[in-house]
């Protein structure tokens, strides 16, 4: 008992315990929401990669369909139900 008070008494202790626990809990950057925002950086990250990755595969796309007439014909065929003047189109919806 006889260590543990010149222990409480130390003011340098002390302040430091206080400052220790007030940035801990209180501050308006606590740890609760430093993780928080870690978490949120992280996800934000991860979105930026995957649009990152989408970006560059529908720019190789819009290259392909401008460079290539056989592309662009059947991107036409395939997403407007384009056909020519002699053809007729059926459509087969799976259930």
């Amino acid at each position: 008992m006889k260590k543990v008070l010149p222990i409480l008494r130390n003011k340098y202790l002390l302040t430091i315990v206080g400052l220790a626990v007030w940035i801990a809990f209180f501050d308006k950057n606590d740890l609760k929401t430093q993780l928080e925002l870690r978490d949120d950086v992280k996800k934000l990250e991860e979105e930026r990669n995957y649009y990152a990755t989408e970006i560059k595969q529908i720019t190789s796309d819009i290259k392909e369909l401008n460079t290539n007439p056989k592309t662009l014909e059947k991107f036409a065929r395939e997403k407007y139900l384009m056909k020519k003047d002699n053809e007729d189109i059926f459509v087969i919806v799976e259930e």
